[in-house]
């Protein structure tokens, strides 16, 4: 038997998708709606190596936090007190005291034991291969069921758990099917976002139930709704669990609306983050959080308990409101700051996104393999400091520009 046969493409399939995606790409480029240099002029406001001046309408900055006057201060002001950017070690044997203070004030805010990670994607990249291996559901390894639409920062691991324990892909939020195998196999971990990328959000209602009658394990990337919304910006799915127990692991962005750099591990006990330290890879090698990010990070944490944050939340929420009253899409009625304006072929939206970009509003024509082919669409994002003129302003742009293709979009 020959030892070295494999089946190649189980879950991914690159030389396709580049045959399939490159084209789009090329003209996106060509188009200038990617590749861009960017000099930041203002909030919101950039100019790129084109001389075009830009409102920047695809940010993940929901709360315009990244200009912050108080976050900039606290990345150079804890630089410069730290006197190094970092401590070139891996974690688990020596840190910086600051980042052992921000973890601590991390896990106060979010009420979990708070890990922190050089981006969402690495913490991904070492938590789910040992969430495979069982470490975490006493030595049982789990079926790992992924979601269809779970971000590529999880679903490109499949592979990597699939050598621990067996991957399946569930339908889109497919409740039925993801219980239909709580029933057949003891213990099951499921791999999701909490708020996708390319809008929607998980069915928590039915994942806690399915969670309290067959402990289901919960992996959630809640990236796009940590500080946007909630309570002290907890986001989507820290609030709907009353403790975080040892059968659900939250992971996030730090550097989308909380404002600074890199992930956030939340978890249920300080023996899965030893075992995190210890052996998640990726999630702990020798490029820990530096100075700068840790001293913006804290500075976030103070603002996220003031007035001034309530505030901004609300702000997202009215311009989130404001372009539902003028924009028709699927997200309609989501506290998500995320819509796509549905273009069907690539060819389209690159060439709406084109149009905007030479008229001052940078966004993204999103295709395959981001979304399903014939599902290309304008990818907007919106901020809490986006003025409502503004916003009038864009929409009105986006309906005449797809009214010439026989496309209305207006409410």
């Amino acid at each position: 038997m020959d030892q070295t046969a494999f089946a190649a493409n189980t879950f991914t399939n690159y030389r396709k998708l580049i045959s399939l995606a490159d084209h789009d790409w090329e003209t996106a480029e060509a188009g200038k709606i990617a590749g861009l240099n960017v000099e930041i002029k203002s909030a919101n406001r950039m100019v790129d190596q084109y001389g075009r001046a830009c409102h920047h309408f695809c940010t993940t900055s929901y709360l315009g936090l990244d200009h912050h006057p108080a976050l900039l201060q606290g990345a150079m002001t804890t630089l410069w007190e730290t006197g190094t950017l970092r401590v070139a070690n891996s974690k688990n044997r020596c840190k910086l005291a600051i980042l052992e203070q921000y973890e601590a004030e991390l896990s106060a805010l979010f009420g979990a034991h708070c890990l922190s990670t050089l981006s969402c994607s690495a913490a991904s990249a070492g938590l789910l291969p040992l969430l495979a291996s069982g470490v975490f559901t006493e030595n049982r390894p789990p079926l790992m069921v992924f979601d269809r639409m779970a971000h590529y920062s999880m679903n490109h691991l499949k592979a990597a758990c699939a050598d621990e324990t067996k991957v399946v892909t569930c339908p889109h939020n497919d409740m039925d099917f993801l219980e239909k195998q709580c029933r057949q196999h003891p213990t099951v971990a499921y791999v999701a976002d909490g708020a996708y990328s390319m809008g929607g959000v998980a069915d928590l209602d039915s994942l806690l139930y399915l969670k309290n009658r067959y402990g289901l394990f919960l992996y959630m990337d809640d990236s796009h709704a940590l500080s946007a919304i909630g309570k002290f910006g907890v986001g989507l799915v820290r609030p709907r669990l009353q403790s975080l127990d040892d059968n659900c692991l939250i992971v996030a962005s730090l550097a989308k609306s909380f404002g600074a750099s890199g992930g956030v591990v939340m978890l249920g006990s300080e023996r899965q983050k030893k075992l995190i330290q210890r052996y998640g890879g990726p999630s702990n090698w020798s490029q820990s959080l530096n100075s700068a990010a840790i001293g913006a990070g804290r500075a976030s944490i103070v603002l996220h308990r003031t007035q001034e944050f309530i505030a901004l939340q609300e702000k997202l929420q009215a311009n989130i409101q404001l372009f539902d009253s003028l924009i028709q899409t699927d997200q309609h009625q989501s506290n998500m700051a995320i819509r796509l304006v549905p273009c069907g072929q690539a060819t389209l939206a690159n060439r709406i996104a084109i149009k905007l970009a030479d008229l001052g509003f940078f966004t993204s024509a999103v295709f395959f393999p981001v979304v399903a082919q014939g599902n290309a669409a304008i990818r907007i994002t919106l901020r809490a400091d986006m003025e409502p003129m503004l916003i009038r302003h864009f929409c009105g742009l986006i309906a005449e520009l797809l009214h010439v293709h026989g496309r209305n979009v207006c409410r």
